[in-house]
């Protein structure tokens, strides 16, 4: 059995404004606070490996946490935030009234977007989340990665629609966690704060 704890990264400026995408964006002091705080959270835990998107403000949520437990970080696309498109740096305001963004937020399953097909995101962090789990069967192993890409695994995980994953919150520096074995997987925390 493999246990994830999948953090999403520390915030940055445009959390909660606007998509920012791919881009290398840097954590906030705010956001730095938490990579500190979940570095010390994870201090005194048995973690095999830490993982992350090869995304800027995700490798430095997870670089004081792989320092901490002296471990390599490892970069994994798997877990990389979307490709948004041409909606990559755009406001939630400049996107509000977009009805191709509407659709896409109702039905993730099916909507088009000018990026990356949501089912193709969460089959590739799901293959990336098995992955691990073969390289650590029986350890525990820290991923730090993006809201969407989280829920599309805990959607996953719960057999739920992506068209329901909005339900889910995902904190900035949050900690979710699931256990995967052979046959089975479970969640185990939605969302903790450290």
């Amino acid at each position: 059995m493999t246990t994830f704890h999948l953090v999403r990264h520390g915030t940055y400026p445009l959390v909660d404004r606007a998509l920012g995408g791919r881009a290398d964006h840097t954590l906030s002091p705010a956001g730095q606070h938490q990579a500190e705080r979940l570095a010390e959270g994870f201090a005194a835990a048995r973690i095999a490996a830490v993982v992350t998107s090869p995304v800027r403000r995700a490798v430095d949520t997870a670089a004081p946490i792989a320092a901490r437990l002296r471990l390599d970080l490892q970069r994994d696309a798997a877990f990389t935030e979307i490709a948004f498109g041409a909606w990559e740096g755009r406001s939630f305001t400049e996107l509000h009234d977009d009805a191709a963004w509407q659709a896409w937020n109702q039905f993730r399953s099916t909507a088009p977007s000018p990026g990356e097909p949501m089912l193709a995101v969460q089959a590739r962090a799901v293959a990336g989340l098995w992955d691990w789990h073969v390289r650590h069967p029986e350890g525990a192993v820290v991923i730090v990665s993006h809201a969407d890409i989280i829920k599309a695994v805990l959607c996953h995980v719960l057999g739920s629609p992506l068209d329901l994953m909005q339900r889910l919150e995902i904190g900035a520096g949050s900690v979710s966690e699931i256990v995967l074995n052979d046959r089975d997987a479970r969640v185990r925390a939605v969302n903790r704060q450290p």
